[in-house]
């Protein structure tokens, strides 16, 4: 999104322009300017509203009556907007309105792990006045380790409370945040999988719900955010966007083929758990194809699976400049106005761009477009703006009015951001136990890396100024005075090798700690990798530097996606791994209590680690199922048939945790309610069970976790589900649940997660239909194991209860049926 935006700037913006174009620029700008101009006659410390109560004229408007229902209101607007004013609003920096009071409005602004500004592109956040910073968290990948939903509540809520203080500055000009990124972390390879909560549709779809909770001010349960939004969250990119740049192939023009089956069960779950649970108020359309057909013009996608069959009812967006591509660069269509056709009758709404500016009227000339899409366009646009309170007069005294710039860089916040640090960085390796330093026998540590001492690093990418960044350097300094320090390399791609001068600083020292990994240069938007080893001559500085140790050395990695790290796993002179993604500004000082035992690690890989040799596969290719006569070996843990480094759900401790499934309240699960012509195939569909029988078969299991160590610490608690019978295309397993538990040392406690056979133990049909086999499963944590089954007969032991319940009500029926008629042959006797 962002390179797209630069890359137009860059460019001579006069190139190839017809005169009619340039006459169209021309008008553009006056109407940018003149916004700009509009916003900028209001004190900068106010924020920009409508509807303000000591303007007369405003008092007549039915859309500034607050008392009338939001629909009604979004109808009287649309009502009083010339042709004009309606194509100006239908791209994200909508002009402002002057004769109806309504100033410009920009409708991007980022928030991925933290109130951002996107420089020289999108206006929506200034960091220029009373607020020159905001709370940087963890990148997503490192918060998704922690497996903590309610941590993932809380960061959404503490940027969306952030995200009003700026706005009630005076220091933003829209309120709707495009976030999180929910795509599926498919290929080890993409730039973009920082981003994302990694490579499981359960977890994503969690991450999700949870995050877009927070971050809109709902509550952790749902269900009480009513009409009032704290701020607007986004999910995107929709749909199965996994691929950026990669060897000449870009996003722009990457047409996805992917099957019904793969959509259903893997790159579809978290974009509908987003809408139905979480309740985003948008949604982004993605730049790519699939199967043929562009995500932004995809009636199918937009309007019948989003709208229709998940209940969507905010505002689509396109991904930056998605519309143009669709005729410029994908050649989809045979004019501009096809394209904007295309969009507006799928069910796209806003053009993060200006072709809708550009080619709407002339599309409505032409007969492609009618004025009806427009206005549907707008009153989901509108009807946004008013639940943010913009069309409700003076914020101050509307809700979340009270925020002030003191909640931006809380105190409670940096806490915040440093718990998802320490509780997300994961212990890959530690022999002997190295880790944790021993405080009172380490007084000198050699620091070598190029990620040692960068703060930009700390912070991944779509991240704003930080309050007050930490580098892995610094954090270890609070600890140990007598540091010696030395980058290793000039830059994370080391080319230049200063192994030599580096070597220098180790001899003497009790302990080295390594910081390496990658950085933005080698994973970021519009950049793929191609390699999954460490950049140039990294290794290299390892291996020499662990040779010449007086002891094993720590490692420390920061990075977004896998590395493979083979070397570093068997080499004897590398005592510990830490893998801490991108930690955000705390992200020194967590390193450095987990490193030194005042924090016991416990995060988990939400991503597979692959080996090098991936590569050889085409980061193309989109299939989760492995093929084994072409040697193809499917993707992400739940299909993956190769050799791993680390696997999905991996991470030590510097405990140890003992588990033990509690019996359940039944082993048995029976799914018959009707008959089906699927049951003699061995399963069936999941719609055929009905949302009722669904609910009657979801079963608690319950799992008895101690803490056998002699250090407190909180871990995640990941239950697996695997079937007996593998292959036809199902998962070798599944995440089904997971949550967290905190234990003191030798204590122990009971887990609580359900089963919900329906989502848990379907999987899809080549058609994309959602089924449940009917046989053994077996329940995992660790290395234990609890079956069950899945029976689709009646239940025979329920049968023979109602018949026994039954027999001795027809014994009585007879008993007094008999009475009554001796009775009466009786008498007629007498």
């Amino acid at each position: 999104m962002i390179v797209r935006y630069m890359l137009r700037i860059n460019q001579n913006p006069m190139r190839h322009l017809s005169t009619r174009k340039m006459k169209q620029l021309n008008l553009s700008l006056l109407i940018h300017l003149c916004s700009l101009l509009l916003v900028s006659t209001q004190p900068t410390d106010q924020p920009p509203f409508s509807c303000d109560s000591t303007d007369p004229l405003t008092k007549s408007y039915k859309f500034c009556k607050t008392t009338l229902p939001i629909n009604r209101r979004v109808e009287d607007l649309v009502s009083r907007l010339t042709l004009d004013e309606k194509i100006s609003q239908l791209v994200n920096t909508a002009a402002a309105i002057p004769r109806l009071g309504i100033p410009g409005y920009e409708w991007w602004s980022e928030a991925l792990h933290g109130v951002a500004f996107v420089a020289n592109i999108s206006q929506g956040i200034r960091f220029n006045g009373t607020i020159r910073s905001a709370t940087s968290f963890p990148q997503v990948i490192l918060t998704a380790a922690s497996f903590d939903p309610y941590l993932w509540y809380r960061i959404g809520q503490a940027i969306g409370i952030e995200a009003r203080g700026v706005y009630n500055a005076g220091q933003a000009r829209g309120m709707t945040f495009w976030t999180p990124n929910i795509n599926i972390f498919r290929d080890p390879r993409w730039g973009r999988g920082q981003e994302t909560p990694g490579e499981d549709p359960l977890v994503t779809g969690k991450y999700a719900v949870s995050f877009v909770r927070g971050i809109q001010g709902d509550s952790f349960e749902g269900g009480k955010l009513g009409e009032s939004l704290q701020v607007s969250a986004c999910c995107k990119h929709f749909t199965a966007y996994d691929l950026d740049n990669w060897k000449g192939i870009n996003r722009f023009v990457f047409d996805a083929n992917v099957t019904l089956q793969d959509l259903a069960d893997t790159y579809q779950p978290p974009f509908q758990s987003c809408i139905e649970k979480g309740k985003a108020n948008g949604v982004m359309c993605a730049y790519n194809r699939i199967n043929g057909v562009p995500n932004c013009a995809d009636y199918n996608l937009l309007s019948k699976t989003a709208r229709g069959q998940w209940g969507f009812n905010g505002y689509i967006t396109s991904d930056c400049d998605a519309v143009s591509i669709i005729y410029d660069e994908q050649g989809y269509v045979k004019e501009p106005e096809d394209a904007v056709a295309d969009v507006l009758t799928a069910g796209m709404d806003l053009d993060c761009g200006e072709y809708l500016k550009n080619y709407t009227g002339s599309a409505i000339e032409k007969k492609k477009v009618a004025v009806s899409d427009i206005d549907r366009a707008l009153h989901n646009l509108f009807s946004i703006r008013m639940r943010l309170g913009l069309f409700n007069g003076n914020p101050a005294k509307q809700p979340f009015g009270n925020i002030g710039s003191d909640q931006v860089c809380s105190q409670e916040h940096l806490n915040l951001a440093l718990e998802a640090a320490r509780n997300g960085i994961v212990l890959l390796k530690n022999d002997n136990r190295l880790l944790p330093l021993a405080k009172t026998e380490i007084t000198s540590l050699a620091v070598i890396g190029p990620n040692a001492n960068s703060s930009e690093t700390l912070v991944g990418n779509y991240a704003g100024p930080p309050c007050n960044p930490v580098t892995p350097l610094q954090g270890l300094q609070s600890y140990v005075k007598n540091i010696n320090y030395h980058p290793g390399c000039s830059t994370v791609n080391c080319s230049s090798d200063l192994t030599d001068e580096a070597m220098k600083i180790v001899k003497g020292t009790d302990q080295v700690v390594l910081v390496m990994g990658l950085d933005q240069t080698q994973e970021r938007e519009a950049h793929d990798r191609v390699d999954l080893v460490l950049p140039g001559h990294q290794q290299k500085l390892v291996t020499r530097i662990a040779s010449a140790a007086n002891k094993p050395v720590i490692l420390v990695l920061l990075c977004g996606g896998p590395v493979d790290i083979t070397f570093a796993k068997n080499d004897q002179n590398i005592g510990s791994i830490i893998w801490a993604g991108y930690p955000g500004e705390a992200g020194g000082r967590a390193l450095a209590k987990i490193i030194f035992g005042d924090h016991n690690p416990g995060g988990r890989l939400p991503i597979t680690w692959y080996p090098q040799n991936l590569t050889k596969i085409p980061m193309t290719d989109m299939r989760m199922r492995p093929e084994p006569s072409s040697g193809y070996p499917g993707r992400t843990y739940r299909f993956y048939q190769g050799l791993k480094v680390f696997e999905f759900g991996y991470g030590l401790s510097y405990t140890n945790y003992s588990y033990e499934f509690l019996p359940l309240t039944k082993d048995k699960v029976y799914l018959n309610n009707q008959s089906s012509d699927k049951i003699a195939l061995g399963y069936k569909s999941v719609s055929e069970m009905g949302t009722e029988l669904c609910e009657k078969s979801k079963l608690p299991v319950t799992v008895r976790v101690q803490n056998n160590g002699e250090m407190d610490g909180k871990h995640a608690v990941l239950l697996f589900v695997r079937q007996a019978k593998t292959g036809n295309e199902r998962p070798i397993k599944q995440l089904v649940g997971f949550n967290n538990v905190d234990l003191k040392a030798g204590e122990k406690a009971e887990i609580k997660l359900e089963l919900s056979p329906c989502e848990h133990l379907s999987s899809a049909e080549g058609d994309g239909q959602m089924v449940v086999d009917e046989g053994s499963y077996f329940l995992s944590i660790g290395h234990k194991e609890s079956e069950i089954t899945v029976v689709f007969s009646e239940d025979t032991s329920d049968a023979a209860t109602s018949k026994l319940m039954i027999l001795p009500g027809i014994l009585i029926f007879f008993y007094i049926y008999s009475f009554i008629h001796s009775y009466a042959y009786c008498s007629e006797m007498n």
